[in-house]
């Protein structure tokens, strides 16, 4: 276990920055750090009446908000443990992760209360709505209400209890459905680890502002756009809306972040957007020949880049997925402010990483100060799969035994499923994923054999594969021929079918797991001996 212990963070950064804003949700007025430790401890009181114990769990789904942010910290603070699921969850999905969770209350938006059938819960004792915390659904007699009006408790005497490292901070589910729910187990030593480590190398201070945008539900949201800069004492601004590089770049140059996190979508859209059309323009490529000049045009290109980011950040830190070659290249060609960095939610997240002004181009950084990493391979230097021990590696997957012994060896290396190498240096390179996840724009984790399942329940459906080609989901399928020829029918009506397939998918899944395009093969894919298919020849 390291020193350093979460709850304490918060107490330390609640008290010494009491009058800041804390938590804001955009176009709207935030709670200071003193509004917010009383509404902790409002909660605190809540859960006590409901008889809630350390390690009971406590569910938040919604859209990010500042009471969002509230439910999760108290949750945490009270020994509690949070289950945050994605707001785009379907109410399948949330029945079924409530249920598997254990859970003893839910925070929920009111958007979603209206979906959900409460007599599909098995545990719950009450259902608060997220955005003011009254109650939308009691189970018991004694409909406990959050009384806001107790006695606000002054700086000098707000305290939190310093929960153990060791104990479970929270379970963040992967997926939805699909077989036996994976829920990944942190405790509040794998937290603290990722803050310490940000704490001592990304650059933030107290009364810095950041655009919180990434799914909460997600660790790589929680961690850096919340968790970390929290303990920081900076101000923190949910952005509660769909997440298009658009609203994000609106929001920035309002804002004017001091640290920005994001995926590989949205600086990727900007470059091919803003900046590409015009360097590739005959006039630009002659120009672009002349160092003179070139360097001027970068010092340009380099300025409004920085301005459309808000233009007072001091780094991007990227993570989630790899960058596009040929857009790092350039970035770094112009000394664009960014690093890339590698993690995962079994780790909650942070692996890898180095500041933007060390760090080696195509590298996802080094190792951070509780992780070791070592690369599973026959010969040194060559690539092979990541495996991981640490201070911020899960205990396991809750109630998941048979996963859990999958991922973990018999000597406590963590086998991440991703391939890779280290230099000299200590620089991880991440040379693929033999893990087919896809991450969206939004910063939303999709596994294609979720899809896949549900298209191979249709007959004309013989092999499929689910990418992601140009930011959109993909579902490649080769089309059972017999059955074609069986039913006597024609290439147009052929894609008639199709396209009633991919219509009854998408209706059963959430918004950011919606098949977008359809690509009929006339030939099967490629197999290996063991008739698996080659999927990393489809990406």
């Amino acid at each position: 276990m390291i020193n350093e212990n979460l709850t304490a963070y918060f107490e330390t950064a609640i008290k010494n920055n009491w009058d800041k804003v804390s938590l804001q949700d955009y176009d709207n007025g935030g709670l200071t750090f003193g509004e917010l430790a009383n509404q902790i401890l409002c909660l605190h009181s809540l859960f006590r009446e409901h008889g809630i114990v350390k390690g009971d769990k406590i569910v938040v789904i919604g859209k990010n908000s500042a009471y969002w942010g509230s439910v999760y910290l108290a949750t945490i603070t009270y020994g509690a443990v949070i289950v945050p699921l994605l707001q785009d969850f379907t109410p399948k999905d949330i029945y079924n992760l409530v249920n598997h969770s254990d859970a003893q209350l839910m925070f929920s938006s009111e958007y979603i209360c209206e979906k959900l059938d409460f007599n599909k819960f098995d545990n719950l004792r009450t259902v608060y709505y997220l955005d003011d915390f009254a109650v939308a659904y009691d189970y018991t007699a004694d409909f406990i209400a959050y009384n806001k009006a107790a006695s606000p408790v002054a700086q000098e005497n707000f305290s939190l209890e310093h929960i153990p490292n060791s104990e479970l901070a929270a379970i963040l589910y992967t997926s939805g459905t699909s077989g036996q729910p994976k829920g990944v187990m942190l405790t509040h030593n794998s937290l603290a680890a990722n803050i310490r480590y940000a704490r001592a190398n990304m650059p933030l201070e107290s009364g810095d502002r950041i655009v919180s945008f990434l799914p909460m539900g997600h660790c790589y949201g929680a961690a850096f756009e919340f968790l970390f800069p929290f303990s920081k004492g900076c101000t923190i601004i949910f952005l509660g809306k769909l997440p298009s590089p658009q609203i994000i770049l609106k929001a920035f140059s309002e804002i004017k972040p001091r640290l920005i996190l994001s995926v590989p979508l949205i600086i990727e859209k900007v470059y091919k957007n803003k900046i590409k059309p015009s360097i590739d323009k005959p006039v630009a490529k002659i120009i672009l020949k002349i160092p003179i000049l070139k360097r001027l045009i970068y010092r340009k290109v380099l300025s409004s880049l920085n301005v459309a980011f808000g233009g007072d950040f001091k780094e991007i830190v990227v993570g989630g997925a790899k960058m596009n070659r040929e857009v790092e290249t350039f970035l770094r060609e112009i000394g664009f402010n960014f690093s890339v960095g590698y993690g995962m939610t079994e780790c909650g997240p942070l692996i890898s990483y180095d500041g933007w002004k060390s760090t080696k181009i195509y590298s996802a950084g080094k190792a951070i100060d509780c992780i070791e990493i070592k690369i599973d391979s026959k010969e040194p230097g060559k690539v092979g799969e990541i495996l991981l021990k640490g201070e911020n590696v899960m205990l396991g997957y809750y109630k998941n035994q048979e996963e859990t012994d999958k991922v973990f060896d018999k000597d406590g290396w963590l086998h991440t499923g991703d391939l890779g190498i280290v230099d000299r240096d200590g620089y991880v390179f991440i040379k693929g994923r033999s893990k087919s996840m896809i991450l969206t724009g939004s910063g939303q984790n999709v596994y294609p054999e979720e899809i896949e399942s549900k298209f191979n329940n249709f007959p004309l459906v013989s092999e499929i594969v689910v990418v992601s080609r140009n930011n959109l989901i993909t579902a490649l399928i080769y089309p059972d021929q017999d059955k074609i020829k069986t039913l006597n029918l024609k290439p147009e009506q052929v894609e008639k079918v199709f396209v009633n397939y991919q219509k009854r998918v998408n209706e059963d899944l959430p918004a950011y797991m919606h098949v977008n395009k359809i690509v009929l093969r006339e030939e099967e894919f490629e197999k290996t001996p063991k008739k698996s298919i080659k999927r990393y020849l489809y990406d």
